[in-house]
């Protein structure tokens, strides 16, 4: 096994498995839900935080709380959370940036006893100044409940050292996106969003040091010749293991994207050294653009798919529906009609974390790699 490949099985952890080895170190462990929690605050107060964005499999006790056609990664979370695989966790952020994440809070405050919701009631007007004051206010809010949890005071200076690490965090993510785009024959779908997905499960400072050790691999290895085809990928989530095996088995390389699981954890930095790291936390998520599950007038994430499209000459966009997310279901019409007016082939596979039978997918991908 090559050093890249050991530094890539490193990443392969179980989520469940990393909150068992931070508890057993005596580590308070908070879970975040989609999307764009404040992890830094989390970070600040000495905890652990842990994106859980549901998980593969059939949905079984949270048929009890929601109906039957709502995203899977909300019915799947709620499912971890009533099963108690996350009962070690001290907290549960949830985010009210859709239907969906509001109604998740609301049935977790009833049925998960074990693991306190602790609701952010964002302001979707993000960019006027009222907009980051109120989303400030929401943060402080978040900040008292932590440091209750933390059973201590969070310091504005710890907050500003998590704002640093986040950013060197985001800016390796940023620079192995870019890497892995040049090195298509090594990093396989597959292990691109092993990088992305498993950078929710470590302490942001351990997950640093491994992404930093592959991308320095990556800068001393030649520019591989790939001789498949090149695509940008766009929706919510693009980790389903048996959709990244299609794209590898029809030579579709993944060489940049607009997912809120991958990208959109990194693609912006939080302005440091404000004084009042709070509000900048805040203006954050007022710079981020093109995100399904934040409120753009100007409907700029079309644009932004076509000019990753542009910069690394991908051949076509493949859109990963999640199932039901109404938010992803509206943007789909616009952006399809923008790229196929700039001449940008793509297509539409609907994905879920419930999939057993992956045949229509792949007959939809072969056809995709054939027209592309």
């Amino acid at each position: 096994m090559s050093n890249i490949d050991v530094l890539f099985d490193k990443l392969n952890v179980c989520p469940l498995k990393q909150l068992d080895k931070y508890t057993d170190e005596g580590k308070k462990v908070i879970g975040c839900a989609p999307v764009y929690a404040p992890e830094e605050l989390v970070y600040a107060a000495g905890m652990i935080p842990m994106g859980i964005w549901g998980a593969e499999g059939e949905v079984t006790l949270a048929k009890e709380y929601f109906p039957a056609f709502y995203a899977s990664p909300i019915l799947r979370l709620m499912d971890l959370g009533l099963e108690g695989k996350l009962d070690k966790m001290s907290g549960m952020i949830i985010g009210g940036l859709s239907d969906g994440l509001k109604g998740l809070s609301q049935n977790w405050k009833r049925a998960v006893k074990n693991v306190p919701a602790l609701y952010i009631g964002y302001g979707q007007n993000r960019k006027l100044e009222a907009g980051i004051e109120y989303n400030k206010k929401q943060y402080l809010k978040l900040k008292k409940q932590l440091e209750e949890i933390a059973g201590k005071e969070i310091e504005d200076s710890k907050i500003e050292d998590a704002i640093v690490l986040y950013n060197k965090h985001r800016k390796a993510l940023q620079e192995f996106n870019e890497l892995a785009s040049k090195h298509l024959n090594t990093v396989t779908p597959t292990l691109r969003a092993r990088v992305m997905t498993s950078a929710y499960f470590f302490d942001k400072a351990e997950h640093l040091e491994i992404v930093e050790e592959i991308n320095k691999i990556l800068r001393e290895m030649p520019e591989e010749k790939f001789e498949g085809k090149k695509i940008v990928t766009t929706g919510i989530l693009a980790n389903s293991p048996e959709i990244l095996k299609i794209l590898e088995e029809y030579k579709l390389a993944i060489v940049d994207d607009n997912i809120n699981h991958e990208s959109g954890q990194f693609d912006y930095l939080v302005e440091e050294g404000t004084g009042d790291p709070v509000r900048a936390l805040a203006k954050w998520i007022s710079d981020i653009e093109g995100s399904t599950l934040l409120y753009d007038p100007e409907k700029l994430r079309g644009k932004i798919i076509t000019e990753k499209v542009r910069k690394h000459g991908a051949n076509g966009v493949l859109y990963l529906l999640t199932k039901f997310s109404d938010s992803d279901e509206f943007d789909y019409p616009i952006i399809k009609k923008e790229l196929d007016d700039n001449g940008i082939v793509n297509i539409l596979i609907e994905v879920d974390q419930q999939m057993t039978n992956f045949e229509q997918a792949r007959t939809a991908l072969q056809t995709f790699a054939d027209m592309i």
